[in-house]
Protein backbone atom coordinates (compact mmCIF):
# COMPACT_ATOMS: atom_id res chain seq x y z
CA UNK A 1 0.00 0.00 0.00
CA UNK A 2 1.31 3.63 -0.58
CA UNK A 3 2.96 5.60 2.38
CA UNK A 4 0.18 8.22 1.70
CA UNK A 5 -2.84 5.71 1.61
CA UNK A 6 -1.11 4.01 5.25
CA UNK A 7 -1.22 7.86 6.60
CA UNK A 8 -4.60 8.48 5.55
CA UNK A 9 -5.46 5.50 7.24
CA UNK A 10 -3.56 6.25 10.53
CA UNK A 11 -5.19 9.57 10.31
CA UNK A 12 -8.87 8.48 10.15
CA UNK A 13 -7.93 6.15 13.26
CA UNK A 14 -6.09 8.94 15.13
CA UNK A 15 -8.64 11.34 14.69
CA UNK A 16 -11.38 9.29 16.05
CA UNK A 17 -9.63 8.72 19.17
CA UNK A 18 -10.45 11.36 22.13
CA UNK A 19 -7.26 10.07 23.92
CA UNK A 20 -4.72 11.33 20.92
CA UNK A 21 -6.24 14.53 20.73
CA UNK A 22 -6.51 14.85 24.72
CA UNK A 23 -3.05 13.95 25.46
CA UNK A 24 -1.29 14.26 21.87
CA UNK A 25 -2.32 18.36 21.89
CA UNK A 26 -1.79 19.35 25.54
CA UNK A 27 1.76 17.63 25.43
CA UNK A 28 2.71 19.09 22.12
CA UNK A 29 1.05 22.27 23.49
CA UNK A 30 3.28 21.93 26.86
CA UNK A 31 6.32 21.44 24.50
CA UNK A 32 5.86 23.89 22.36
CA UNK A 33 4.97 26.56 25.31
CA UNK A 34 7.91 25.66 27.45
CA UNK A 35 10.29 26.63 24.51
CA UNK A 36 8.91 29.86 23.98
CA UNK A 37 8.94 30.87 27.86
CA UNK A 38 12.11 28.92 28.98
CA UNK A 39 13.78 27.70 25.74
CA UNK A 40 12.97 24.34 26.88
CA UNK A 41 12.64 21.77 29.89
CA UNK A 42 9.22 19.81 29.16
CA UNK A 43 10.84 17.54 26.01
CA UNK A 44 12.02 15.00 28.07
CA UNK A 45 7.99 14.61 29.11
CA UNK A 46 6.95 14.03 25.10
CA UNK A 47 7.65 10.17 24.67
CA UNK A 48 6.47 9.06 28.23
CA UNK A 49 3.38 10.79 27.71
CA UNK A 50 2.45 10.35 24.50
CA UNK A 51 3.39 6.58 24.90
CA UNK A 52 -0.30 6.76 26.43
CA UNK A 53 -0.90 6.50 23.04
CA UNK A 54 1.74 4.88 20.43
CA UNK A 55 4.31 2.65 21.46
CA UNK A 56 7.79 4.35 23.16
CA UNK A 57 9.37 4.10 19.89
CA UNK A 58 6.99 5.58 17.85
CA UNK A 59 6.58 8.86 20.53
CA UNK A 60 10.19 9.60 19.71
CA UNK A 61 9.72 9.12 15.92
CA UNK A 62 6.63 11.57 16.37
CA UNK A 63 7.96 14.27 18.96
CA UNK A 64 11.88 14.64 17.00
CA UNK A 65 10.11 16.76 13.94
CA UNK A 66 7.78 18.67 16.29
CA UNK A 67 10.35 20.15 18.19
CA UNK A 68 12.08 21.18 15.19
CA UNK A 69 9.46 23.49 14.21
CA UNK A 70 8.90 25.30 17.61
CA UNK A 71 12.47 25.78 17.04
CA UNK A 72 12.27 27.77 14.48
CA UNK A 73 9.39 29.60 15.69
CA UNK A 74 11.20 30.34 18.78
CA UNK A 75 14.23 31.22 16.79
CA UNK A 76 11.93 34.42 15.44
CA UNK A 77 11.88 35.89 19.33
CA UNK A 78 15.38 34.70 20.27
CA UNK A 79 18.41 35.42 17.17
CA UNK A 80 21.98 36.02 17.30
CA UNK A 81 22.05 38.61 20.16
CA UNK A 82 20.14 36.85 22.77
CA UNK A 83 23.16 34.06 22.15
CA UNK A 84 25.53 34.14 24.89
CA UNK A 85 28.54 32.63 22.05
CA UNK A 86 31.53 31.76 24.81
CA UNK A 87 29.03 29.43 25.84
CA UNK A 88 28.03 27.79 22.43
CA UNK A 89 31.73 28.00 21.65
CA UNK A 90 31.98 25.30 24.55
CA UNK A 91 28.93 23.09 24.43
CA UNK A 92 28.28 22.85 20.10
CA UNK A 93 31.56 20.89 20.23
CA UNK A 94 30.07 18.77 23.38
CA UNK A 95 26.74 18.45 21.38
CA UNK A 96 27.90 17.16 18.14
CA UNK A 97 30.15 14.50 19.92
CA UNK A 98 27.29 13.59 22.07
CA UNK A 99 24.78 12.92 19.08
CA UNK A 100 27.57 10.48 17.23
CA UNK A 101 27.50 8.86 20.10
CA UNK A 102 23.78 8.59 19.98
CA UNK A 103 23.66 7.45 17.13
CA UNK A 104 26.21 5.25 17.09
CA UNK A 105 24.79 3.38 20.32
CA UNK A 106 21.00 3.95 20.00
CA UNK A 107 20.86 0.08 19.56
CA UNK A 108 22.94 -0.88 22.29
CA UNK A 109 22.17 1.54 24.92
CA UNK A 110 19.45 1.02 27.39
CA UNK A 111 17.31 3.85 27.38
CA UNK A 112 15.55 3.05 30.67
CA UNK A 113 19.20 3.44 32.31
CA UNK A 114 19.92 6.92 30.56
CA UNK A 115 16.58 8.30 31.39
CA UNK A 116 17.00 7.36 35.30
CA UNK A 117 20.22 8.98 35.59
CA UNK A 118 19.39 11.68 33.95
CA UNK A 119 16.35 12.17 36.15
CA UNK A 120 18.19 11.79 39.16
CA UNK A 121 20.89 14.06 38.55
CA UNK A 122 18.04 16.45 37.50
CA UNK A 123 16.31 16.08 40.74
CA UNK A 124 19.77 16.48 42.63
CA UNK A 125 20.54 19.82 40.66
CA UNK A 126 16.87 21.39 41.33
CA UNK A 127 17.10 20.54 44.69
CA UNK A 128 20.26 21.96 45.55
CA UNK A 129 19.28 25.31 43.87
CA UNK A 130 16.02 25.23 45.79
CA UNK A 131 18.15 24.53 49.13
CA UNK A 132 20.05 27.95 47.25
CA UNK A 133 16.93 29.94 47.13
CA UNK A 134 15.76 29.16 50.43
CA UNK A 135 19.02 29.92 52.19
CA UNK A 136 18.62 33.70 50.42
CA UNK A 137 21.99 33.14 48.28
CA UNK A 138 22.95 35.78 45.62
CA UNK A 139 23.22 33.96 42.64
CA UNK A 140 26.49 35.49 40.76
CA UNK A 141 28.19 35.82 37.26
CA UNK A 142 30.46 32.41 36.90
CA UNK A 143 33.33 32.49 34.26
CA UNK A 144 32.85 29.94 31.76
CA UNK A 145 34.28 26.56 32.62
CA UNK A 146 35.45 24.95 29.31
CA UNK A 147 35.56 21.04 30.29
CA UNK A 148 32.30 21.55 32.26
CA UNK A 149 30.60 22.91 29.42
CA UNK A 150 31.67 20.53 26.80
CA UNK A 151 30.57 17.56 29.56
CA UNK A 152 26.97 19.41 30.13
CA UNK A 153 26.89 19.60 25.49
CA UNK A 154 27.86 16.31 25.53
CA UNK A 155 25.33 14.62 28.19
CA UNK A 156 22.64 16.99 26.36
CA UNK A 157 23.63 15.63 22.75
CA UNK A 158 23.30 11.71 23.67
CA UNK A 159 20.06 12.06 26.09
CA UNK A 160 18.59 14.16 23.57
CA UNK A 161 19.35 11.58 20.77
CA UNK A 162 18.06 8.71 22.47
CA UNK A 163 15.23 10.03 25.07
CA UNK A 164 14.68 13.76 23.89
CA UNK A 165 15.75 14.43 27.28
CA UNK A 166 18.22 16.68 26.35
CA UNK A 167 17.28 19.80 28.62
CA UNK A 168 18.64 19.03 32.07
CA UNK A 169 22.34 19.12 31.31
CA UNK A 170 22.46 22.44 29.30
CA UNK A 171 19.73 24.00 31.81
CA UNK A 172 22.20 22.63 34.57
CA UNK A 173 25.01 24.27 33.30
CA UNK A 174 23.59 27.74 31.80
CA UNK A 175 21.73 27.77 35.40
CA UNK A 176 25.33 27.44 37.09
CA UNK A 177 26.62 30.41 34.96
CA UNK A 178 24.27 32.80 36.30
CA UNK A 179 23.47 34.35 32.71
CA UNK A 180 20.32 36.42 32.81
CA UNK A 181 17.13 34.93 31.61
CA UNK A 182 17.31 36.53 27.80
CA UNK A 183 20.32 35.11 27.39
CA UNK A 184 19.94 31.98 29.07
CA UNK A 185 16.66 31.26 26.55
CA UNK A 186 18.71 32.78 23.96
CA UNK A 187 21.46 30.27 24.29
CA UNK A 188 19.42 27.27 24.87
CA UNK A 189 17.43 27.83 21.59
CA UNK A 190 20.35 27.78 20.03
CA UNK A 191 21.55 24.93 20.68
CA UNK A 192 18.60 23.08 20.31
CA UNK A 193 18.19 24.54 17.10
CA UNK A 194 20.89 22.79 16.03
CA UNK A 195 20.98 19.95 17.95
CA UNK A 196 17.23 19.33 16.35
CA UNK A 197 17.96 19.88 13.11
CA UNK A 198 21.04 17.43 13.20
CA UNK A 199 18.84 14.79 14.61
CA UNK A 200 16.07 15.09 12.02
CA UNK A 201 18.06 12.82 9.21
CA UNK A 202 18.49 9.79 11.28
CA UNK A 203 14.94 10.10 12.77
CA UNK A 204 13.59 10.83 9.01
CA UNK A 205 14.71 7.24 8.07
CA UNK A 206 13.24 5.91 11.26
CA UNK A 207 9.87 8.05 10.33
CA UNK A 208 9.89 6.68 6.61
CA UNK A 209 8.80 3.35 8.04
CA UNK A 210 6.40 4.81 10.14
CA UNK A 211 3.41 6.42 8.38
CA UNK A 212 1.27 6.35 11.13
CA UNK A 213 3.90 9.31 13.69
CA UNK A 214 4.41 10.89 10.18
CA UNK A 215 0.24 11.32 9.83
CA UNK A 216 -0.38 11.89 13.79
CA UNK A 217 3.03 14.76 13.57
CA UNK A 218 0.95 16.53 10.75
CA UNK A 219 -2.36 16.30 12.97
CA UNK A 220 -0.57 17.45 16.20
CA UNK A 221 1.78 20.52 14.52
CA UNK A 222 -1.23 23.15 14.60
CA UNK A 223 -0.86 23.87 18.13
CA UNK A 224 2.76 24.82 17.93
CA UNK A 225 2.49 28.54 16.85
CA UNK A 226 0.04 29.58 19.43
CA UNK A 227 1.98 27.71 22.24
CA UNK A 228 4.85 28.91 21.66
CA UNK A 229 3.49 32.44 21.18
CA UNK A 230 1.47 32.21 24.37
CA UNK A 231 5.25 30.96 26.32
CA UNK A 232 7.07 33.97 24.52
CA UNK A 233 4.36 36.38 25.68
CA UNK A 234 4.45 34.91 29.08
CA UNK A 235 8.76 35.17 29.40
CA UNK A 236 8.86 38.87 28.93
CA UNK A 237 6.15 39.25 31.61
CA UNK A 238 8.20 36.95 34.23
CA UNK A 239 11.27 37.97 36.58
CA UNK A 240 15.19 36.40 36.12
CA UNK A 241 13.67 34.71 39.57
CA UNK A 242 10.43 33.66 38.32
CA UNK A 243 12.10 32.21 34.97
CA UNK A 244 14.83 30.40 37.15
CA UNK A 245 12.08 29.27 39.73
CA UNK A 246 10.01 27.88 36.65
CA UNK A 247 12.71 26.05 35.04
CA UNK A 248 14.01 24.13 38.10
CA UNK A 249 10.31 23.51 38.91
CA UNK A 250 9.93 21.95 35.04
CA UNK A 251 13.56 20.17 36.28
CA UNK A 252 12.08 18.26 39.17
CA UNK A 253 8.91 17.49 36.85
CA UNK A 254 10.86 15.87 33.99
CA UNK A 255 13.16 14.67 36.20
CA UNK A 256 10.57 12.90 38.67
CA UNK A 257 8.80 11.51 35.26
CA UNK A 258 12.13 10.29 34.18
CA UNK A 259 12.73 8.11 36.94
CA UNK A 260 9.24 6.95 37.92
CA UNK A 261 9.16 5.65 34.07
CA UNK A 262 12.36 3.97 34.46
CA UNK A 263 12.21 2.53 37.91
CA UNK A 264 9.08 1.10 36.56
CA UNK A 265 10.08 -0.22 33.66
CA UNK A 266 13.50 -1.66 34.84
CA UNK A 267 11.86 -3.11 38.36
CA UNK A 268 10.48 -6.53 37.90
Amino acid sequence: MPYSDLMLAAATRFAADPLFWAIGLATIGLIAFSKGAFGGGAASLGVPMLSFVTDPVGAAILVAPLISVMDMFTLRSFGPSSWSRPDLGVLVPGLLLGLALGWLLVSEIDGRIVALVIGLVSLGFAGHWFWQLWRRASPTLRPIEPALGFVAGAASGFTTFIAHAGGPPVAMYLIRRGLDKRLFVGTTTAFFTLGNLLKLGPYGMLMAARPDMAAAALMLAPVIPLAVRAGIALHHRLSQRAILLLTNSLLVIGGARLVYVAAKALLP
